[in-house]
């Protein structure tokens, strides 16, 4: 499962972060490390972006962007 398939409220571990260059250089500047527990806040009106909480902090993203996390497990981890 991806980040972007992730449904509202439920929490997830983050397994792998893909992308390629500066993409998959950012992600992990946000925190968005392997191990790391992700919750999905709420998705935009119109399907994009969406919210997540990561490390004591909202961060927003595109779907395009969450499509290149790979989670494992689902609630209540």
């Amino acid at each position: 499962m991806t980040l972007d398939q992730l449904p509202v409220g439920e929490t997830a571990e983050i397994a792998a972060v893909g992308g390629e260059g500066a993409l998959r250089l950012r992600l992990l500047d946000m925190g968005l490390i392997p191990r790391t527990k992700v919750t999905v806040q709420k998705i935009a009106p119109m399907g994009d972006p969406m919210e997540i909480r990561v490390r004591g902090y909202e961060l927003t993203l595109r779907l395009e962007d969450a499509r290149v996390i790979t989670l494992k497990g689902g609630e209540g981890l």
